[in-house]
This record gives structure tokens, C-alpha cells and sequence, in this order.
């Protein structure tokens, strides 16, 4: 006998459970419990009849019982029904399914009808790669609607398949202009127009744009037509023109407002914030990103793509803007949205948390990453591969790989990408600051908006390697820029570079005690954000400047420190600092009695 039950067909007789036609491989024990609660669905059945039918003449304990369930359970999981098989406490098990379980002949009769309602369940439960397969075995079915074929765009994009998505929402274009529908036309024209625009090809991009404003200009639908003016300020932006891009981006947000379309009243908040950011508004950009958070997340219904954009929105304007804790937290908060959604882990989500991963000091995690990200990102955005290769180098410049950090800068260079400040910092470190200064100087020309809202970070490393090629001036008058404008610049890392910069242009007077505090702050502005290579850094020079002035104990305290966070960052380069900083504090001290010597180490 064979039986099906939402998206699965269970054969009792060939020993096969499918969902959305996929095999899903079970235990045999396993499958005869399945096959067990199925046929006496109607009723109860206690643990003692289960044993006895599942395991006859086999001495089993509950154990074994609950082991079976729980591989069940995880195999209907993949149908979004795991919860079929309920537990009654003190009466035993049952399989229950809010639809009717029928006999596979009746499917048999209505093979193309069975499988496009699997597959619209599938979409409405958000389980992609059913949805997905679903919808391609019923392809050629002429019953697909303007809406499945929207649905089955959304299914691949889901799964990280962007370019399969384009021709199947071409598809339901043309089914949506043949019966009147504009609105509807209009939508999916500006998700192909974001699907090309995101590949590279701005200008077809722009071209269904123009096709969905045609259409919008039609209708009185106020979340048409902000879709359209929010997918406009994403071009404006993308052509160096920030406040263009935020004036349509705020017309997006005035004209959804108060009209109950949460979604895209969120997504023109979120950007509107992202440009206000570009332009100097440090607390309205904020503000604004924090605000549509909220619209977000009190709407019961956000769009798994439209959900992406918004939170990778916010993602990358705390990293491009050096918030590295406001980082880490959307990072882990958009893990949370991807898995709820059912969505693969996008490229750009992995470039995120690879970059916040490296500054918090998981090297080998934050390696893994951006290699899935280099390999995603290929097909997904290939825009975003010059910053993911920026990124790829300041992890290697972290584990101490200079030469490979060089070219993955460089490459970022060739992409069209701005490899600064990391590549300034490496050259600064290998005793190359006049070339560290150039580079972060052609860092700041140019309107574009991922230079904009980077500023505060590039000034602020330009500010500390400006002390350390003696521009005095020029290092003072942008640590007054960045320190005397607390609203526009809050962030803990900008603080950071400028107490660093100052730290050296006191030492440039002889005034260590001068130095030595704003490098103690330094260091204690990265803990708090969890800069965990940066404050190795720090705590290196601090030991250094203690040595010079011979605090031997302070210098030993600072470097042992900084050796135990280094092994556990995994930086192999840091690590050798660090021994060969002890060696010289050790040599610093030839008359010290050794047992002296041990106690003031374990100190």
C-alpha cells in the first residue's frame, strides 16, 4: 500500500519515502515505524505496541524507541513536518496531519495538478529546494501562473541561484503584461532590474527599470511605485550620486508611510539611512537603520529577498563605517533570518562575517569564509569581488602572510576596489609609511559611496601613519576633525586610531607618559569592541615603550598577554613578535637570579 501526506509519497511495498519527489533515506526500522503510525493514523498507539510491532521477537528498551522517532521526526523536518508525529505523555504516539493522507492511484489521476499544489506548498511552507524542484518537474505545465513562476524565481533565489531566477521572472513578466496586470509586472521588472544590476550588467539593469516605471506609471499604488523610486536610489548611489540616491530613497519611505506595506516601508527606511551615513548624518543614518529594523521585524510576512537586502543594507554600512560591534551583531542576526527563511548563506553574507570575524580575531574561521565568499560572489554580486579580496588580505595581513595579503590587495586594486587602510597598515609595518601615506591618500578622491561612508575609518588611519612620518600638523588637525566631531565619528575604532596617532606624536616629544595613556585607551577602545588583533598590536608596543623606559615587570605583564591572545587568534606572525619580545626583555635583565626571573614571568 502507498500513501501521500503533504510534500510526501510514502511506498510501503518498494520501501521508499519521497518528498517533492526526492528519495529520503531511512533506517529500516525506521521506515516500519513510519509505516506503522501512517496506517493507524486514527488512533493512539502506546510504546508496548510500537516495540512489539517494530521490534517482534527482539528484547528493545525505550530507548531504542526514542532514537526512532527522533530519525523520523528529522526526516519529515525536510517536509516542514516534523511535528506529524505527536507524543501524548503516559498513552504513547500518533501520527497526525491537519491534511488527508490519500492513496497514490488518486494522485496518479491528477499527476500535474498533485504536483504544482506540492510545489506551491512547498513555497508558502519556505522550503526552497522542494519548492524549487517542484516547480521545474512542472515546467512545461501551461497551468503555471504569473504567481508560481514569481514564487519559483524566489525558490532559486533562496537557494543562491540568482541567474537561474532571471528567465523564469522574464516568464512571469510576460504572463503578468498579457493579462493586465501592472502592478504585479512592475514588481518582478524591479526584481530583474536588482537581479542584473547585482551580476554587473547595469545597464540591461536599467532597462527593466525603465520598463517598470512605464508600468507604475499607470497605476495609484503607493508600494509599486516606492519599490520602484528605493531600486532608483540603489542606481543613483551606484553612479556616485549619494544625494540624489537619498532623495529617492526618502520620497520611497514618505510615499509608503503609514500605509500598511511594512516591507517596503522598511527596506526605503533602511536605505535612506545608509545614504544619510554616506553624507556625514552619523545619527539620523542610525537612527534610521535601527528604525526600519523594527518595520521589519513587526511585520509577520517579510520577503525572504526583500528581508536580504534590508539586513545586508545594514550590515555593510557598519562595516564600511568601522561599527564593528553593531556589526557583529547584525551578522549574527541575519545567520538567524537566513536559517528561519530556509535561504542558503549568500556570498555577501559571508563576506560580511568573514570581515568581523578577522577583526575579532577568529582568523581560521574568518579564512574559511571568505573563500566561500570569493567562490559565491563569482556568480552572485561580482561587483563586491574587489572588497572581498580587500578583505581576504587583511585576514592574511592578520595571520602574518604578507606577500599572499599583497597580491589579494592588489588583485582588489585591479577589481576597482580600494584596498585601503589595510594595505597602508601592512606597508606601515614593513617600514614603507611614505607609501602607506600615498595610498591612503588616493583612498579619499572620489565621490562614491562606498568612499563616503568609509571616510571616518581612512581619515583616522591616515591621521596615525601622518605621525608616524612626522606631518605633525597635518596628524593634529584630523585628529581635531575626527575627535572634535563626536556625533559624526563615534565609533570606538576611530577613537582608537586617533588615541593611537596621538600616542605616537607624544612620543615624537619624549612625553611617554603622554604616550603611554593614549595607548592604554587605544587598546582599551578595541577591547571593547572585541578588536582582538588590534589590541594584540597595541599591547606589543605598550611592552615595547614599558621596556624602553624600564618597567621590566610591565613590559613582561603586556607581552605575556599579548602572546596568549596571539595563540589563540592562530596569528603565527604576532606569536613570533611576542617570543622574540620576551627574549629581549629576558636579555634586558642578565643579573636577575633565575627563580626571580620565573615568578616575574608567571606575573
Amino acid at each position: 500500500m502507498a500513501f501521500s501526506f503533504g510534500l510526501f509519497e510514502l511506498d510501503e511495498a518498494g520501501r521508499v519515502l519521497l518528498c517533492a519527489r526526492q528519495e529520503i533515506p531511512l533506517q529500516p526500522r525506521v521506515f516500519d515505524l513510519l509505516v506503522y503510525l501512517v496506517r493507524h493514523r486514527e488512533r493512539v498507539i502506546s510504546k508496548e505496541e510500537l516495540l512489539e510491532a517494530v521490534w517482534p521477537d527482539v528484547m528493545v528498551t525505550d530507548n531504542s524507541l526514542q532514537r526512532a522517532v527522533s530519525s523520523l521526526r528529522a526526516a519529515l523536518r525536510q517536509g516542514g513536518m516534523d511535528g506529524a508525529v505527536r507524543n501524548l505523555p503516559g498513552k504513547g504516539y500518533r501520527f497526525f496531519v491537519d491534511s488527508e493522507i490519500r492513496q497514490p492511484e488518486r494522485i496518479a489521476e491528477k499527476q500535474a495538478d498533485a504536483t504544482l499544489g506540492l510545489a506551491r506548498r512547498a513555497a508558502a511552507a519556505q522550503l526552497w529546494l522542494q519548492a524549487a524542484t517542484l516547480f521545474e518537474s512542472a515546467k512545461d505545465d501551461r497551468q503555471l501562473s504569473a504567481g508560481d513562476l514569481h514564487d519559483w524565481a524566489l525558490a532559486l533565489q533562496c537557494l543562491g541561484k540568482a541567474a537561474a531566477a532571471i528567465p523564469i521572472l522574464v516568464r512571469a513578466v510576460a504572463v503578468r503584461s498579457e493579462a493586465g496586470d501592472a502592478a504585479g509586472a512592475a514588481v518582478d521588472a524591479i526584481a530583474l532590474s536588482g537581479l542584473h544590476f547585482e551580476s554587473g550588467q547595469a545597464a540591461i539593469g536599467k532597462g527593466w527599470l525603465a520598463r517598470a516605471e512605464d508600468w507604475a506609471s499607470k497605476l495609484d499604488d503607493p508600494p509599486t511605485t516606492a519599490l520602484l523610486l528605493w531600486m532608483k536610489s540603489k542606481l543613483a548611489a551606484f553612479d556616485g550620486e549619494p544625494e540624489q540616491a537619498l532623495a529617492l530613497a526618502d520620497a520611497a519611505y514618505m510615499s509608503v508611510r503609514y500605509k500598511d506595506a511594512l516591507n517596503v516601508e522598511a527596506l526605503s527606511l533602511a536605505y535612506r539611512g545608509f545614504y544619510r551615513l554616506c553624507l556625514g548624518d552619523t545619527h539620523g543614518g542610525l537612527a534610521d537603520q535601527d528604525h526600519a529594523a523594527a518595520v521589519a521585524l513587526s511585520s509577520n510576512n517579510l520577503d525572504p529577498i526583500m528581508g536580504g537586502s534590508l539586513y545586508c543594507n545594514i550590515l555593510w554600512a557598519a562595516r564600511m563605517f568601522g561599527d564593528w560591534a553593531r556589526a557583529d551583531q547584525w551578522t549574527r542576526s541575519y545567520q538567524n533570518f537566513c536559517s528561519s527563511s530556509g535561504m542558503e548563506l549568500t556570498g555577501s553574507c559571508q563576506l560580511h562575517r568573514s570581515e568581523v570575524l578577522g577583526i575579532r580575531g577568529s582568523l581560521d574561521e574568518a579564512l574559511a569564509r571568505i573563500q566561500d565568499a570569493l567562490a559565491r560572489l563569482t556568480s552572485d554580486a561580482p561587483w563586491s569581488m574587489g572588497d572581498a579580496n580587500r578583505v581576504l588580505g587583511d585576514i592574511l595581513a592578520a595571520t602574518g602572510n604578507d606577500d599572499a595579503a599583497l597580491d589579494a590587495y592588489d588583485k582588489a586594486y585591479t577589481l576597482g576596489w580600494c584596498p585601503e587602510p589595510g594595505r597602508a597598515m601592512l606597508l606601515l609595518a614593513r617600514g614603507e609609511a611614505e607609501a602607506a601615506y600615498a595610498g591612503l591618500e588616493r583612498s579619499l578622491i572620489g565621490k562614491t559611496w562606498w568612499t563616503l561612508q568609509r571616510r571616518g575609518i581612512l581619515l583616522a588611519h591616515l591621521a596615525l601613519v601622518a605621525a608616524h612620518t612626522r606631518r605633525s600638523g597635518q596628524a593634529k588637525a584630523l585628529i581635531c576633525e575626527l575627535s572634535g566631531n563626536p556625533v559624526r565619528w563615534p565609533m570606538p575604532s576611530i577613537r582608537a586610531l586617533t588615541n593611537e596617532a596621538q600616542a605616537i606624536l607624544a612620543l615624537a616629544r619624549q612625553d611617554h607618559e603622554a604616550a603611554m595613556r593614549h595607548l592604554h585607551l587605544a587598546r582599551q577602545l578595541w577591547s571593547s569592541i572585541e578588536g582582538r588583533v588590534q589590541v594584540v598590536r597595541l599591547r606589543l608596543q605598550i611592552s615595547r615603550l614599558q621596556l624602553e623606559r624600564g618597567d621590566v615587570c610591565g613590559a613582561t605583564a603586556e607581552v605575556h598577554a599579548a602572546r596568549l591572545l596571539a595563540t589563540e587568534l592562530g596569528s603565527p606572525k604576532r606569536v613570533a613578535e611576542c617570543v622574540a619580545l620576551q627574549q629581549q626583555i629576558e636579555a634586558s635583565r642578565p643579573a636577575m637570579p633565575r627563580a626571580e626571573r620565573r615568578q616575574a614571568v608567571s606575573r
